[in-house]
């Protein structure tokens, strides 16, 4: 009996913060090599010399992460790397041991042999042009910032509802400049008490309110409001009330920061002037959409898959003589997350966009799902103008391609 000679090798790579684990695989699920090299200067060059020892074969590399050094470091090097999802890998274990066992050795091996055997149903991860990876890394951490802000902000709210809740019951939101600002003058009940409508007035001149309410207004916000805890719980949290002032902003100026350069990438971007031609979409939505479609049009060779990515596209769930069609929770949040935003903006400033969420709500639909829906029908839209490399035309109306 002739054994044909391998032709494809399956690379299993167990990631870590300090080593990583590699297992290979041939097409007959043969075990090639199994490693482990460290993410140092000296371990990448152990990494580079497994791909060379497979380099009569064609390689391909699973990891359960979609960027990073390693990640760059493998398609610099022109290999072609699948990220695995870590809930399906934690499922494809179970096809190999009944125990519910776990080792670094055992998980490159599980990713290795899966891809082997279900690689022509994954999408390869489409390495970023440095434009792209601007973008994306600057969008991506902006949001962390977002994140960050509403955590210590959810902080700052918690510790004034237990000693001074006068301040949050002023101006619109707490992270606003001008909330801070009062937090810092007045930090604690007894000083607040002390306001008066000029006092209010100066202070709002000295630093530059703009929310046009008058002083009497905010003063009489105020009043009601002013409950007072115990001496002891005062001073202890006006304490960490001024600290958590300071890191929120902190962030308020980073997030400023990265909308700078944000707006400088997406503007300098090839893609840049095409999704800022979409109404409700400025550099900070056009930065996700950017980060998260990549350059290959390829990726998303219909509408659905994009809508699909997004959570825009229902999932059906059809047994015997049920049939439900539910809400798609696996999708790109980040890029889900953009597009809510976007219909936020779209249905207040754009005509067409606003006539139809009024049509959806007036046809009882949640004002999430009035959203979803035309989310869905702007998605259409930009696939079209994205697949096309053209911007949006307004004079051409807002309608999608037949069949679409």
């Amino acid at each position: 009996m002739v054994t044909s000679m391998p032709t494809e090798a399956f690379l299993g790579v167990d990631w870590g913060g300090s080593e990583h684990q590699l297992c290979a695989v041939d097409d007959t699920g043969e075990v090639l090599i199994r490693r482990r090299v460290g993410h140092t200067t000296d371990g990448l060059p152990v990494l580079d010399d497994t791909l060379a020892e497979l380099s009569v074969l064609r390689v391909r590399v699973a990891i359960e992460r979609g960027e990073g050094l390693l990640v760059e470091h493998l398609q610099a090097a022109g290999i072609t790397v699948y990220c695995v999802s870590p809930k399906l890998s934690s499922r494809a274990r179970e096809r190999y041991r009944l125990a519910d066992t776990k080792s670094d050795a055992f998980d490159a091996f599980v990713l290795a042999d899966t891809l082997r055997q279900q690689h022509d149903q994954w999408r390869p991860l489409a390495a970023r042009s440095e434009q792209t990876a601007l973008v994306a890394s600057l969008s991506r951490d902006r949001e962390r910032i977002t994140l960050m802000q509403r955590a210590v902000e959810s902080r700052l709210r918690a510790t004034l509802e237990a000693y001074h809740p006068a301040p949050l019951h002023l101006f619109s939101s707490l992270d606003r400049d001008i909330a801070l600002a009062f937090i810092r003058d007045y930090p604690n009940p007894v000083a607040a008490s002390r306001m008066t409508v000029d006092r209010m007035a100066r202070f709002c001149r000295r630093h530059h309110y703009s929310g046009r309410v008058d002083p009497a207004v905010l003063l009489a916000r105020m009043q009601p409001h002013l409950l007072a805890g115990s001496p002891g719980t005062t001073a202890g949290k006006q304490i960490m009330a001024l600290h958590l002032v300071d890191q929120l902003e902190m962030l308020n100026q980073q997030e400023r920061d990265f909308n700078v350069h944000l707006a400088a990438a997406v503007a300098a971007h090839p893609d840049g002037a095409l999704f800022t031609s979409f109404p409700g979409i400025a550099s900070v939505i056009a930065g996700v959409m950017i980060g998260e479609l990549g350059d290959d049009r390829a990726r998303f060779p219909a509408p659905g898959a994009l809508l699909a990515e997004s959570g825009l596209a229902p999932v059906t769930r059809a047994s015997g003589r049920t049939r439900q069609v539910r809400f798609r929770y696996a999708a790109n949040k980040h890029l889900r997350h953009a597009i809510d935003w976007w219909m936020t903006v779209a249905a207040r400033e754009d005509p067409w966009s606003k006539q139809v969420y009024d049509q959806a709500r007036a046809a009882g639909h949640s004002r999430y799902r009035a959203y979803r829906g035309l989310g869905a029908r702007w998605t259409r839209i930009l696939w079209r103008a994205w697949t096309d490399h053209q911007p949006f035309d307004p004079d051409r109306g807002h309608h999608t391609p037949a069949g679409n």
